[in-house]
């Protein structure tokens, strides 16, 4: 029989500059600007994960990426993949919500923001609801692009990176099952404050939906799932997502079907 127990837990190379990330979209169509002979500028450099701020970027000294990274990580916290804060750092916290957009724009998860996901900076990809016609306010986990996103007024307002179900059996400390997130329907029910361990081990802020699986925050958030069943999220997203899950909301599981990258259209001049 099979148990399911507490888990452990910016069409073209773009050369928008990335200082004006922010209001890059407004400008998606226009071309760049090109000096005396004609020649555009270098498109934005490629971010990797632990890239920081150069020892003179904060006097006006352009030696490292610091700025780039600013730019990136407040483009993420307005599309609602949360970065965290929008220090000169390629942490951890980017590092995940990178991954997030990169899969909700049907790119590979990797640890850097090359030439793509600058252009799907700049024109990003529709977030599409898993459930049709589901209430405004839900949570849905796709276990295809292993993606997180919660929904308010039919809008996403938080979209991450999760782990879920390793799809494997497994005997540890006494216990033993399967090691799958089911799909179906659910609503949110009990959420615990803080740490809370469990049969398999520890818990940041989880929020149970089904039985004694939960969504929670974990120091250990793979590109692939891992877990015992629960759904785990970068540490950083834990509280927002405590926050915004209600008791008695919807939780749709899902595996979605592969599709084509959507871009929002450019707006009109």
């Amino acid at each position: 029989m099979r148990t399911i127990t507490h888990c452990f837990g910016i069409a073209a190379l773009i050369t928008v500059s990335t200082m004006s990330l922010a209001t890059a979209p407004a400008r998606a169509g226009a071309l760049p600007p090109r000096d005396s002979r004609g020649v555009p500028p270098p498109g934005p450099p490629v971010l990797r994960f632990g890239d920081r701020a150069g020892p003179g970027e904060e006097t006006g000294d352009r030696s490292g990426p610091g700025q780039e990274i600013v730019a990136v990580k407040k483009r993420l916290n307005e599309l609602g993949f949360n970065a965290g804060p929008p220090t000169p750092v390629y942490d951890s916290g980017m590092r995940t919500a990178v991954w997030a957009f990169q899969k909700a724009n049907g790119m590979r998860p990797v640890d850097r923001v090359d030439i793509a996901t600058w252009e799907a900076l700049v024109r990003p990809a529709r977030i599409r609801p898993l459930v049709r016609d589901g209430e405004p306010s839900r949570v849905e986990i796709d276990l295809r692009r292993q993606l997180l996103t919660v929904w308010r007024h039919d809008r996403p307002v938080l979209v991450s990176h999760v782990s879920t179900g390793a799809e494997r059996s497994y005997c540890e400390r006494g216990h033993c099952g399967f090691a799958d997130t089911p799909t179906g329907d659910f609503r949110v029910g009990e959420r615990v404050r803080g740490w809370s361990m469990g049969y398999l081990g520890a818990m940041y802020y989880p929020v149970y939906f089904n039985g004694g699986i939960a969504i929670h925050g974990s120091t250990l958030v793979p590109r692939y799932p891992a877990s015992h069943g629960c759904a785990r999220i970068p540490l950083h997203n834990a509280v927002p997502l405590f926050r915004l899950a209600q008791p008695g909301e919807p939780v749709h599981v899902r595996r979605s079907t592969p599709e084509r990258r959507t871009a929002e259209p450019a707006p009109r001049r």
